[in-house]
């Protein structure tokens, strides 16, 4: 009996022992337990950053410069390919009304002129009604809805009659307004592009009476068709 109680407390002994053992803190864990790495992870560089190309810009084509002759044919008048000559000065003044004396229209450009065929702006075409050529005879008669057709260069510029405007040459406000960016609005910023064709109302100022002129024979009043751009197409 002695002997069997020895046996038993030797077991309890071994039973105890192993269970502190493994509950105890400061012994390390079984070998199969451990999970921690003590390899130093391995970084993958970041991919360095290609400069992307930055496209060389097209060189913008200048604008050809303009033709020193444009062509104007107006067909509800019979008026066909009637050459403009364009010079630097003021409607009717002395190199434009030498340009009439010839044979051609005349358009004037720079700070007391217009601007060109197609241009924002009001192009200034002025010819002879009764002497040489005279080939805005009948410009008087156009009326709202006609078209006038100008050539220049490559390109046609359409344009349609609006109005009718008198200008007079005794009135500096009355020229001021013929040659204004918007016709007859002095002042007023032009936003689209507009004609004026005009010659002189000597039949109209010399039926009432009215023999002014001036020192290039222009008489006091001038008609002025005043047209707006309505189509741009291939010459």
């Amino acid at each position: 009996m002695a002997g069997r109680s020895g046996v038993l407390l030797a077991a309890a002994a071994v039973a105890v022992t192993s269970a502190c053992a493994s509950d105890d803190p400061r012994r390390p864990a079984p070998a199969e337990r451990r999970t921690t790495s003590t390899a130093t992870p391995s970084r993958t560089a970041a991919p360095t950053p290609t400069p992307s190309a930055t496209p060389t810009p097209e060189p913008t084509p200048e604008a050809a410069p303009e033709p020193r002759r444009s062509f104007l044919s107006v067909p509800a008048i019979g008026l066909r390919d009637f050459p403009v000559v364009r010079y630097r000065g003021s409607p009717d003044d002395a190199p434009g009304t030498a340009l009439q004396n010839a044979g051609e229209m005349a358009s004037p450009r720079g700070p007391r002129g217009g601007t060109g065929p197609g241009e924002v702006g009001n192009f200034i075409v002025t010819g002879h009604r009764l002497t040489g050529t005279a080939p805005l005879r009948y410009s008087p008669s156009l009326r709202r809805g006609d078209r006038i057709r100008v050539r220049s260069g490559d390109t046609v510029f359409v344009y349609e009659v609006r109005r009718t405007r008198w200008t007079s040459f005794r009135q500096p406000e009355s020229l001021r307004a013929q040659r204004a960016a918007v016709p007859g609005r002095p002042g007023e910023a032009a936003t689209r592009a507009m004609i004026t064709l005009s010659t002189c109302a000597t039949l109209e100022d010399h039926a009432v009476g009215n023999y002014w002129s001036d020192e290039f024979d222009n008489p006091e009043h001038r008609i002025d068709k005043i047209g707006v751009l309505v189509a741009t197409r291939p010459a």
